[in-house]
């Protein structure tokens, strides 16, 4: 299939290009690189540096690809900066997603994959927990907002175009080519570690979150290429506290850092965890890394990473 991968240059996006062309498809990636990373780009990919908030550049892209599948990833991901900058956020993650289904519908896509976040969407998970599909929508940032916004429009053009519309709710994810930053607290502690530093804990250290291996996320990026439809669940189902996330790396690059500890920041949830067994149900995916196996394969990662770059 010819199919086109906005963000395809970042962390999650990046494996999935990998994936679609190893499974023999066309792969073309949108991208501005304000974020992505020109190496994690799989050569074979054919790349459009590009914004996904400008219509003409959107055009085409569509016009020139074609693509019978639009996985997209490109987003404004900063919970904190879409405190600052609502505008912003809104600006990316709502108008930029509603810019490439309006593009989709023209060119007959046949199937929109939609990277949404079920860590968001859900708040703390106050009525059911972990949260299924069928937990109330409860974000408290504009990122969250944003993400809802995104696919409710998913929707009214999969009811309004006939597209195959897909959003993939992914808990917390994690693995190689992660970069510190917003939602990289693994990757933070790992080059933390690394590098002898102290890292900071925001809060008590006691909240905790469901840590879903990058290539799970893949496998379920592969299985809605042809099956599903409407808003599917990606995590484990459960939680892991930041305090003892950081134990595990700390035991793992043998070493006796301590954290620091710093006031709890705005926006940031005390629990969340997905119930992924619609995803098993319909699509017969569950996740099968094990986080000491995910969390040794990123510190290994962040620890060559360190290696080439102080070369």
């Amino acid at each position: 299939m010819r199919i086109l991968v906005t963000g395809g240059a970042g962390f999650i996006a990046s494996h999935i290009v990998d994936a679609y062309l190893a499974a023999g498809h066309e792969v073309a990636v949108l991208d501005n690189l304000s974020t992505g990373r020109r190496e994690n780009l799989n050569p074979r990919a054919t790349l459009y540096e590009g914004d996904i908030c400008f219509h003409d550049q959107v055009q085409k892209v569509f016009d020139e690809v074609r693509p019978e599948v639009v996985n997209h990833h490109a987003a404004q991901l900063d919970v904190r900066l879409s405190l600052e900058q609502p505008a912003f956020d809104a600006t990316v993650n709502i108008l930029g997603t509603i810019n490439l289904l309006t593009h989709a519908a023209r060119c007959r896509t046949r199937r929109f994959i939609f990277a949404s976040s079920g860590g968001v969407l859900y708040g703390e998970c106050e009525q059911e927990f972990p949260a299924s599909e069928r937990a109330p929508l409860c974000p408290i940032s504009p990122y969250g907002f944003s993400k809802q916004a995104g696919e409710q429009y998913l929707r009214f053009f999969t009811a309004e175009h006939g597209l195959e519309g897909v959003a993939l709710r992914y808990a917390n994810v994690y693995g190689p080519r992660q970069r510190g930053g917003e939602a990289g607290v693994i990757t933070i502690f790992c080059q933390a570690l690394l590098a002898g530093k102290t890292p900071t804990i925001f809060g008590d250290g006691q909240q905790v979150r469901d840590y879903v291996c990058v290539s799970d996320v893949v496998a379920m990026n592969l299985k809605v290429l042809e099956r599903g439809m409407g808003a599917y669940n990606v995590g484990t189902g459960t939680t892991t506290s930041v305090n003892a996330l950081f134990a595990k790396l700390r035991a793992l690059a043998e070493s006796t850092v301590e954290v620091q500890y710093a006031p709890a920041r705005s926006g940031e949830l005390q629990r969340n965890a997905l119930n992924a067994e619609r995803a098993w149900r319909e699509l017969e995916w569950q996740p099968l890394m094990k986080l000491d196996d995910g969390l040794r394969q990123t510190f290994d990662f962040c620890k060559l990473q360190r290696v080439r770059e102080t070369r």
